[in-house]
């Protein structure tokens, strides 16, 4: 899977979709400033929708204060939320509907469907770590199970390749039919 990605595109994402409506709107961002950007046809071809839709869905979790103008201190704590604590499965498929996540279909999938068991410490988020954590897991029980697969079914582990006519070939029964004369 790969996916560390996810939460560094998304920080990415967010962080660059605030920048831009910083620049357009000085004073601070509120959501009329929000809907009017995903409005502008000047914003379209720089304004990312997507991230920008996520902001505007979730406008009063990230104004703190209920000022009314989510702040740049305000978007920093969304964004170290993010990347220290993770992303929920609701947040994780609000980004995936709107094609926020960077990631393909099978992926943003494996990651929703095997969610419970990314949440290791079971807070309802998933962090990088534990998206690598389950992604390693995932690769070594792959390996084991190959391995194991491999050693009941390859016989010849034991008793030798009696394909091979070579005389240095032997299994792990070999000693029993070397003859004294062999040394």
């Amino acid at each position: 899977m790969a996916n560390n990605n996810l939460l560094a595109g998304v920080y990415a994402g967010l962080t660059n979709t605030y920048s831009y409506l910083a620049s357009q709107y000085p004073n601070g961002i509120t959501l009329e400033n929000i809907t009017e950007a995903r409005t502008k046809t000047t914003n379209l071809g720089t304004l990312n929708q997507t991230f920008a839709s996520y902001l505007q869905n979730n406008f009063a979790n990230i104004d703190n204060d209920g000022d009314g103008i989510i702040t740049a201190d305000e978007m920093s704590n969304l964004s170290n939320r993010i990347s220290t604590q993770g992303l929920t499965r609701a947040e994780l498929t609000q980004l995936y509907a709107s094609g926020a996540s960077g990631l393909s279909e099978s992926t943003m999938t494996k990651i929703l469907d095997h969610f419970d068991e990314m949440d290791t410490n079971h807070d309802g988020r998933i962090t990088s770590a534990e998206i690598s954590a389950y992604d390693v897991n995932c690769a070594r029980m792959e390996v084991e199970d190959e391995f194991n697969n491999r050693r009941a079914t390859d016989m010849s582990v034991f008793y030798g390749d009696s394909s091979s006519s070579s005389a240095d070939t032997y299994s792990l029964l070999s000693y029993k039919y070397k003859s004294n004369n062999d040394d």
